[in-house]
This record gives structure tokens, C-alpha cells and sequence, in this order.
């Protein structure tokens, strides 16, 4: 919606959300409509106190990447306690999505050691 602008997806109301829900063209589905317009007021929360999402991101980890030393593709983790913290606060966006995020911004590599990418 909206282009994913948090500055109009916060301020949704019940006639908007309505609107929604008759809508085709997208997931009508209450919950998850609630959940973006909550997760646009956490977003731009987090963006008043850290300046940026990248800046929020990285404060978990003081900017340094983790490097993890997986010897088999099994070892490597769906999540962990500390993509469970990241995630508390948003809603509809799990521990394990808010993982693959870290794996895909370079916070966390979990390539194996044996893998020719590894850093």
C-alpha cells in the first residue's frame, strides 16, 4: 500500500482498513492489514531513536558482521535469540524471516568453511 510509505501507512484508520478489505487487488485480511499499519508506527519509532532501520540493525551486533564456522549446511540455524530480539515489536515478521534478513544484509554469514564465498 501506499508505495510501503510509514508516514501514510500509520496513519490508516478503521474506514481505510475497510477499504481494504474489499479490495482485490490485495490480502484481505484484517490482521495482517493492523499489522503493517503497526509495523509502520514501530518503523518510524525506531527511525526517530536511530536515525535510520540499517543503523537499528547493526546496533545489535555494534556494526560487526558475525562470522559463523559451519562445517555442514545441517549446523546452520532457522533462527536465534538474537533475531528473536529483533523481531519482538513487529508483528507478522518471525524470528526466522527477520534471520534470513540478516543472512541477505551481511550481519550474519553463515557460509561453511568450506564454501568458496566465505569471508
Amino acid at each position: 500500500y501506499e508505495n510501503f510509505n510509514p508516514e501514510i501507512l500509520s496513519n490508516y484508520d478503521e474506514q481505510k482498513i475497510e477499504e481494504l478489505l474489499s479490495d482485490q487487488r490485495v490480502i484481505r485480511n484484517r490482521l495482517k492489514i493492523k499489522a503493517v499499519i503497526k509495523n509502520a508506527k514501530a518503523y518510524l519509532k525506531l527511525k526517530e531513536e536511530y536515525d535510520s532501520l540499517d543503523s537499528y540493525i547493526w546496533s545489535f551486533v555494534n556494526n560487526e558482521p558475525i562470522l559463523n564456522s559451519w562445517s555442514s549446511i545441517e549446523e546452520v540455524p532457522a533462527r536465534t535469540d538474537l533475531s528473536d530480539k529483533i523481531s519482538k515489536g513487529f508483528s507478522f515478521v518471525g524470528s526466522t524471516t527477520v534471520y534470513a534478513f540478516m543472512q541477505s544484509i551481511g550481519m550474519v554469514n553463515d557460509h561453511l568453511l568450506t564454501c568458496d564465498f566465505r569471508i
